[in-house]
């Protein structure tokens, strides 16, 4: 039974007929994360503890403990956390709110004062991370959402979307993407490499993922992505290992191996062509965020 509860991937529950909003306070280990998922709701996330890498829609990015972000309607997206940022029981926590198109609508035709503000909303079509003033209210609302009823839920929700709609302070990571066959297997490589990058990985098994021969997923990967598939596997275990250097006192070698490369000088010199330093120089010039 352990080794089924250990499997168990965290999924938010799906929303019921009477509810036009719910918000999903979780602590879950980070290999409890459900990899890519995509819903009708549209979504606002805080990450309260945890670090890691994300993909939304056909965009990679490092995220940080901290990051309050906006995903519009059927834009898919995932989460990898990193193991060494959690707390003491080894969970990481966030705080996401989910709500529907029809719940926006809705009030746009029954109160004229939201027209601006839910329009602006509806009409966003792509994720937003956001910076500054407008991030810490944002984190504010979310954290008292925690111990509000139903109705100043909806009220902080109110808040968060007038401010999501004002804010200059935002920047764009992921947008929609066309639905089709050479995406989805985009975003199934993308998943693989999320999820395994910390073993060996070959190029026939990332072909046999996304149910391609080698060859052609060759000419098809770095066509999508604008990368050899290699290179990409390279980079993002050099931003793992940058978060690492960052936030951990695990040695060179150690974060390596933790990343997924065998060999501590091949790891140096693959760093410093992705960084223009070697990893060891690059915690060094960095502010230590050793918990």
């Amino acid at each position: 039974m352990r080794n089924v509860v250990n499997r168990v991937k965290y999924c938010p529950t799906p929303e019921k007929s009477w509810q036009s909003f719910f918000i999903d306070h979780v602590r879950v280990t980070p290999s409890q994360q459900i990899t890519f998922h995509q819903h009708e709701s549209l979504e606002i996330s805080y990450i309260v503890l945890g670090s890691g890498r994300r993909v939304i829609g056909n965009t990679a990015d490092n995220f940080n403990q901290g990051e309050v972000i906006f995903i519009p309607s059927n834009i898919p997206h995932c989460w990898s956390f990193d193991n060494f940022n959690t707390a003491a029981d080894g969970k990481i926590e966030n705080i996401s709110i989910f709500f529907t198109p029809q719940l926006l609508q809705t009030a746009l035709d029954g109160c004229p004062e939201l027209h601006e503000c839910f329009t602006k909303i509806l009409s966003l079509e792509s994720a937003l991370v956001f910076t500054g003033q407008t991030r810490e209210r944002l984190q504010e609302l979310m954290r008292n959402t925690r111990n509000e009823s139903k109705t100043e839920q909806f009220a902080s929700l109110v808040r968060m979307l007038a401010l999501i709609a004002e804010s200059a302070q935002m920047e764009i990571v992921g947008s929609v993407v066309v639905e089709d066959r050479s995406q989805l297997k985009l975003q199934q490589a993308y998943s693989y490499v999320i999820n395994n990058f910390q073993r060996e990985i070959t190029l026939a098994d990332a072909a046999a993922f996304v149910g391609m021969e080698k060859s052609s997923f060759c000419t098809f990967f770095k066509r999508k992505a604008g990368k050899p598939f290699f290179t990409f596997l390279a980079e993002y275990r050099v931003e793992s290992a940058v978060q690492m250097l960052q936030r951990t006192g695990m040695s060179v070698a150690e974060v390596c191996h933790a990343v997924g490369f065998n060999d501590v000088p091949y790891f140096n010199r693959v760093f410093k062509k992705v960084k223009n330093m070697p990893p060891s120089q690059f915690r060094n010039s960095v502010p230590n965020n050793v918990d």
